[in-house]
């Protein structure tokens, strides 16, 4: 629904479809509770009917048009603070879940719709630089009577041509690019591939060492502690040192620095999703969790490397609409990074199937390190100046 809903922001404006988005999430914890307290009335498998209003958006919709609006920021620090949230809310939510619901059941999905209400007036502050109402001189020059016959073909050619006119748009940006842009794609796909299998955090540590899924919550919540840390203050006090030290530069990282920083960052979850899958004990697990949250700064800069010019060089005439090409580049990446999720979350639940049925629990992370290790060998071929 990315290339649909591109079209509603363009006409409507980034703000309606992030309240759009609202919908399908509310939706879904509402119709939970429904299901819940209804049971002796409702199937229990009536709560598969949950995400039926996902075409409204998703996670994709939802992270490319937060990106795109960081993108317009100077700052590489707004987008390390954007994943230091996403962090932090991904892994102390089962634990505040958990917990929340020893009182009530139904207390975390309405602490939820709690949150996503209070969303909607958040939203009305964002500021959508692409979306500039039309002046009154401009609305007067409309014409105010419309053939039947030119409004009839209008709507015949309209229908199909706006999709498909956005397909080849978007593969024209593609090819139009230097490789090391497919390189970053393709780093972007193996990464989220690798990284699905956090998901399986709960599960892994409930059955490998014996705990309780509040428990693991709570040990998860540490993880989460660290990318804040991570995220909030380290890597945005590394950001400021660079950019002091050499001022001819904007507010943000050299590629060289870009690349640097992210290929530690790669070594790092490889080395974290191995200890993970080899620590025998919770307190070698621990230090394991602390390890591999260090590789969570790894889209601070990759995120930065797409306004390179090494990987999107600014070209006049590029596009034949006046939409900034960077939006698209970060739809396209948004995109890539749902699908490796979407292959990603099967794949590690197999495994997981697989490792408890073999005894060899730790699997989803010697492949998730081996992902690791080719996105490595992928991005080793991006080049910059």
């Amino acid at each position: 629904m990315t290339i649909p809903l591109g079209f509603v922001a363009e006409n409507y404006g980034r703000r309606t479809v992030l309240w759009l988005n609202l919908i399908p999430r509310l939706f879904m914890l509402a119709w939970a509770v429904v299901v819940g307290y209804f049971e002796e009335s409702l199937p229990l498998k009536a709560i598969v009917a949950g995400p039926s209003l996902s075409v409204l958006g998703g996670d994709c919709v939802f992270n490319s048009i937060i990106y795109a609006l960081a993108a317009s920021l100077t700052e590489d620090n707004v987008i390390s603070w954007a994943n230091a949230v996403s962090y932090v809310v991904t892994f102390v939510g089962p634990g505040l879940a958990g917990a929340t619901m020893t009182l009530n059941l139904f207390l975390p999905f309405f602490i939820g719709i709690f949150l996503l209400l209070l969303a909607i007036p958040t939203v009305s502050l964002l500021v959508d630089p692409t979306h500039i109402p039309m002046r009154p001189e401009d609305e007067q020059r409309r014409p105010l009577i419309s053939s039947p016959i030119l409004k009839a073909q209008e709507v015949e050619s309209s229908i199909l041509r706006p999709v498909v006119e956005r397909i080849r748009t978007l593969y024209s940006i593609v090819k139009s690019h230097p490789l090391n842009l497919i390189l970053l794609l393709i780093s972007f796909f193996l990464t989220s591939l690798a990284s699905s299998d956090t998901k399986l955090l709960p599960q892994y540590i409930s059955k490998r060492y014996n705990w309780s899924f509040a428990k693991a919550g709570y040990l998860l919540s540490a993880k989460a502690i660290m990318n804040f840390t991570l995220l909030t203050f380290v890597i945005p006090g590394i950001l400021r040192s660079k950019v002091s030290a050499n001022q001819s530069q904007s507010q943000s990282l050299s590629d060289i620095d870009n690349v640097h920083y992210a290929r530690m960052c790669l070594a790092v979850s490889v080395l974290g999703a191995l200890a993970i899958a080899s620590a025998v004990t919770i307190w070698l697990l621990f230090p394991s969790l602390l390890l591999y949250a260090l590789g969570s700064a790894l889209p601070v800069f990759t995120m930065g490397l797409l306004k390179s010019p090494s990987v999107s060089p600014e070209v006049e005439g590029q596009l034949v609409n006046s939409t900034n090409p960077e939006t698209h580049i970060f739809s396209i990446v948004m995109m890539v990074k749902t699908l490796g999720t979407l292959v990603g979350a099967p794949l590690m639940a197999t495994l997981w199937i697989q490792g408890i049925g073999t005894g060899t629990l730790g699997i989803p992370y010697v492949v998730s390190a081996a992902l690791y290790t080719a996105a490595i060998a992928v991005f080793s071929g991006i080049k910059v100046i």
